[in-house]
């Protein structure tokens, strides 16, 4: 630690929440090389046994902090995020560092610039320590050729889910403060409920996208983890702006740190366990239900219900298929045999679609919207469970049955959250303490397009609600 930290020398900054590190700093009490110091330490102790991190640069990261340090003593003030440690996915650029995407097809030299979420972050004061692992070319289990697999930090025989699985472990093995991720079908949801962390899928068009094949599309979206709600809020701050080149981007309407500086019970409240359709494993229906009733003995009230989402499953395959064609099509006849099994799939299953095929895709889909948004005027919120199993075997790529029914494809496993993702709702995932075998339990809180700070105010208070006694 610098001459300048108050902590005591055994006390790890890296134990404070993003937020509780920030004033610290403010007080002088820490610094950005303290804090980017101890994540190196961290991640140098403990990534051999996890594999959050392949991608590191250390060295560029101290000499940013020592630069913001310079900049205060010069008389400016701290940025927003005062310095704080972020890993960034690696399909996404950060200037100097070489991006992969977790596959040869994708690996390129270092960009000259971040891609838009990142460079605010950096903007703001976040410091890049490492690019976090991910799955390969779009998978929902953080492994690939180039880096194999990530593990769950609490077990490491498990997996740490996907696809955004390296910033999610990162958090949870407390490598890092903020993890930056990006989501098609769950990818921030899903390792987030895996890893015991906070993961936001926010409304298209809210934080900045790198620049997509298709800048038409509505399905993915960057968003912020982290270990609490607060500081998931102060992350998704410092992330979001308007961004022309991005022909979905707007202004950030409010504060979401003020969100989740008042925490309470939303007015109107649905729960479901399985959306009426989803098969859930016994497991995760039990630590549900435990969850749920831990909010309504602490006075949350809620009705059994869900939208109807009736045949939604059999068009996201559909439209991800066409997605997955438009974006890999111009490699796919002469690299065939470098996809991975399940995005060779994909792109399989697009090549084979009608005009006739995709048309009732869409119109499914916008019927099915429209329920949802009849939905939420009745309701403000809804909470389901963030997945429909618990982590599983690190060697599976995915699990063959759910609760006695055969999955189909492997996103079959991931259909609760990518329901949201198509239907262009935000999405929470908000950790719920523990089942009786150690696993996080994890709830998935959604909304209509647009109430991000509705979810954040309620998912704050989720959070006291499980940081008290039973």
């Amino acid at each position: 630690m610098s001459a300048a930290s108050g902590l005591a020398p055994h006390t790890d900054p890296l134990a404070l929440s993003a937020v509780d590190a920030i004033a610290e700093i403010r007080r002088g009490h820490l610094s950005p090389l303290d804090v980017v110091d101890a994540a190196i330490d961290r991640i140098e102790a403990t990534d051999a046994a996890i594999n959050a991190i392949p991608v590191r640069c250390f060295e560029a990261a101290r000499g940013e902090a020592r630069r913001l340090m310079e900049r205060k003593a010069a008389g400016e003030d701290w940025p927003l995020l005062c310095g704080l440690p972020l890993a960034v996915k690696d399909n996404t650029d950060v200037a100097g560092v070489p991006t992969s995407g977790g596959s040869a097809l994708t690996a390129r030299r270092p960009p000259d610039v971040s891609n838009p979420a990142v460079d605010r972050l950096q903007r703001n004061g976040a410091i890049v320590v490492g690019k976090s692992n991910l799955s390969e070319l779009g998978g929902a289990n953080t492994t690939n050729a180039l880096f194999g697999a990530t593990r769950n930090p609490f077990f490491p025989a498990l997996t740490s889910g996907g696809s955004s699985g390296g910033s999610a472990a990162a958090l949870a093995a407390h490598q890092i403060y903020l993890g930056h991720g990006n989501d098609v079908g769950g990818s921030l949801r899903t390792p987030a409920a895996f890893c015991g962390v906070a993961g936001l899928r926010p409304t298209p068009g809210l934080v900045p996208r790198k620049p997509l094949t298709d800048p038409f599309d509505t399905v993915f979206v960057e968003g912020p983890m982290a270990r609490t709600i607060p500081d998931l809020a102060l992350m998704l701050d410092a992330m979001t702006g308007f961004h022309p080149p991005d022909l979905l981007s707007r202004e950030q309407p409010a504060s979401f740190r003020n969100a989740a500086a008042q925490p309470g019970w939303a007015g109107r409240i649905a729960v479901s366990e399985d959306l009426g359709l989803l098969p859930v494993d016994p497991d995760i229906r039990s630590g549900f239900r435990g969850a749920i009733d831990r909010l309504q003995r602490a006075g949350c009230e809620m009705s059994e219900t869900a939208p109807d989402i009736a045949g939604l499953p059999r068009v996201i395959r559909a439209l991800r298929g066409l997605a997955y064609l438009a974006s890999w099509g111009r490699l796919w006849p002469q690299s065939r045999d470098r996809f991975t099994p399940e995005v060779a799939g994909d792109i399989a299953h697009g090549e084979s679609l009608s005009a006739s095929d995709i048309a009732s895709a869409i119109e499914q889909r916008a019927a099915i919207y429209r329920r949802m948004q009849d939905f939420f005027m009745e309701f403000d919120i809804l909470i389901c469970p963030t997945t429909q199993v618990a982590p599983f075997p690190v060697e599976i790529m995915w699990p063959d049955e759910i609760e006695g029914t055969a999955s189909e494809s492997y996103i079959d496993w991931i259909m609760i959250t990518y329901v949201w993702s198509i239907l262009g709702c935000p999405a929470l995932a908000v950790p719920a303490g523990r089942d009786q075998a150690g696993i996080p339990v994890s709830l998935q809180i959604v909304g209509p397009p647009h109430s991000e700070a509705r979810l954040i105010s309620f998912a704050a208070r989720i959070e006291q609600a499980f940081s008290s006694r039973p």
